[in-house]
């Protein structure tokens, strides 16, 4: 994947901002697994599993951390 889609982590708020912490979470896993047959065919594995739920929210709230940083917090 050379695609370059991620310019700037500077967002206008912190919705927009949350939802560029998801876009880099799911980017991640893109990147880890890049074939898509694979990935569907793992998710039953832990679309009901909370133990991976969690690590994801957890992934998630990782990148909202870095991206609310880059923009001060929004102040």
């Amino acid at each position: 994947m050379t695609d370059t889609w991620l310019t700037s982590l500077i967002t206008a708020g912190p919705q927009e901002g949350f939802e560029l912490a998801i876009t880099l979470s799911r980017r991640g896993v893109k990147y880890t697994q890049p074939d898509g047959e694979v990935l569907h065919r793992l998710r039953p594995d832990y679309a009901e599993n909370a133990d991976s739920l969690i690590a994801g929210s957890q992934v998630v709230a990782v990148n909202f951390q870095t991206v609310a940083a880059a923009n001060d917090y929004w102040r």
